[in-house]
């Protein structure tokens, strides 16, 4: 299987890091991946808009994704790693 990496580091938004995760992917339904957790997860586990492919998904430098709430007051970094837990379709690492 290949492995895509995203490189986390230095991304000063919730809006950044999505960028550079459709950046990484280039999807064909890039337009209709509606950048956030809810649509993460629907792309990962269901082959929704943004579906990375058959790959392993690796956050590199995730740490700082902590600083951006995004949900109920849970940061990116911790609604990355429940989807990475839960996720059943494909492996994702946060490092």
């Amino acid at each position: 299987m290949r492995t895509l990496s995203i490189n986390c580091n230095g991304a000063k938004s919730a809006a950044e890091f999505w960028q550079r995760y459709v950046d990484a992917i280039d999807p064909e339904d890039a337009r209709f991946f509606g950048r956030n957790l809810d649509a993460f997860w629907d792309a990962v586990e269901g082959g929704g808009p943004g579906w990375p492919g058959e790959v392993k998904l690796v956050f590199k430098d995730s740490a700082g994704l902590a600083a951006f709430q995004v949900d109920n007051g849970l940061s990116l970094l911790e609604g990355l790693r429940r989807i990475a837990n839960d996720a059943s379709q494909m492996e994702i690492e946060l490092a």
